[in-house]
């Protein structure tokens, strides 16, 4: 018969420090059919100890039924109703905090602070896989506590670099930047945040608070770009494509760039998990690299010239044969009173496509009155000074 001293529930938090190890035991012994009776006595003496307590046996009970290894789950605030359905394609919205398991529980993530809440998509591939199995186990408006080790928080830094980057009104990948071969392996050497190099160097076990908002079924919502699996994303590339163009034409530069950085980033998600250089890599590089001279195209007209010398050159680097990278980077140059770099531009232009010549005699004439534009400023800006 397993006894515990009537003693040991002096105060509240003596009550529930036993009453949690009386249930796990009574768990344990529930296995056994001639246990059966002491557990039923157990459950009948110190029942009133678990009211008092605020009900911790379903916190308990909770833990040991995940039933995932390397995950502790403790509920902070009850939910409500039953735990929804939690099927593919289904929409999931909550709030979380993400702490250091260290004695200061150092904060390095809070949703509410931020004042977004996290939005996945069940079945998606999230990067975090193990928060679907987190949010699996809870009902709306519940408020629970998970500890996991280092097993499932090793992506945690790359997730909480996106999240950061939309917070900061950024883009969530840095889809413009091509890596291959040697320099994959270097690609997160830095994340651009200190705390979250630190814990792509020494991956830790995190606590994750999470807050349930709601379980939205696939027919119950708008599904945009990110909440798509691969083949619907490659289906939505073409038609984010011609809206794009439409809206060039119009005039619309701004939103023609929203069109074409969606269907971007839908390409640069499937070709992730692709090898890189070979076949259907490099076929969603050339379509990702039209995109993105699509895109240029509409900074340009934004006078965003230095972007689009960014992007650009990130193509040039790796596709050195990119005929249109480079003649829109030259026009970029002309615009910012880069002259040499300019002509050498027009001129490997030239040197890609000989037909381009009486359209480059245009743009190197704009240059002439550009740069002639610029020294008459500068003759009246310095006119006096070294008198």
């Amino acid at each position: 018969m397993l006894a515990v001293s009537p003693a040991c529930l002096k105060d509240s938090w003596t009550a529930q420090t036993s009453c949690r190890c009386c249930f796990q035991v009574a768990l344990w012994m529930i296995t056994s059919s001639s246990a059966l009776a002491p557990v039923t006595l157990l459950y009948r003496t110190y029942l009133p100890q678990w009211k008092q307590v605020g009900n911790r046996m379903s916190d308990v009970e909770e833990t040991m039924m995940l039933g995932v290894e390397g995950i502790k789950k403790s509920i902070l605030h009850g939910g409500t109703g039953d735990i929804p359905r939690f099927i593919t394609g289904a929409k999931v919205t909550f709030h979380f905090r993400t702490q250091l398991s260290n004695d200061e529980r150092t904060l390095v993530d809070d949703s509410k602070a931020v004042g977004t809440p996290m939005e996945i998509v069940i079945g998606n591939m999230f990067k975090l896989e193990i928060w679907e199995t987190l949010l699996c186990s809870m009902r709306i408006s519940e408020v629970a506590e998970f500890w996991c080790d280092t097993t499932h928080t090793g992506l945690y830094p790359l997730v909480s670099k996106s999240m950061r980057r939309i917070a900061e009104g950024k883009d969530p990948v840095d889809w413009h930047i091509h890596t291959c071969g040697m320099a994959n392996m270097f690609a997160y050497h830095s994340l651009g945040y200190e705390d979250l190099d630190e814990l792509m160097k020494e991956p830790q076990p995190l606590y994750f608070v999470i807050e349930l908002l709601k379980v939205e079924q696939p027919n119950e919502y708008n599904r945009e770009s990110w909440a798509l699996n691969d083949e619907e994303r490659l289906k939505a590339v073409p038609l984010l494509h011609g809206q794009g163009n439409k809206l060039f034409k119009l005039g619309r530069y701004e939103d023609a760039t929203q069109k074409y950085k969606e269907a971007i980033v839908c390409i640069k998600n499937v070709q992730s998990k692709e090898k890189s250089w070979e076949v259907p890599w490099l076929k969603l590089e050339k379509m990702g690299n039209t995109l993105t001279l699509n895109y240029c195209q509409c900074l340009l007209r934004m006078d965003e010239f230095y972007e689009v010398i960014e992007h650009t050159t990130d193509i040039i680097n790796q596709h050195p044969g990119t005929m249109k990278a480079f003649y829109l980077r030259g026009k970029a140059h002309v615009e910012v009173w880069n002259e040499e770099e300019a002509r050498q531009d027009f001129s490997r232009v030239l040197d890609l496509d000989p037909d381009m010549k009486k359209v480059i005699k245009k743009d190197l004439a704009v240059l002439d009155m550009r740069m002639e534009e610029k020294n008459q400023e500068d003759r009246h800006k310095y006119k006096g000074m070294f008198k």
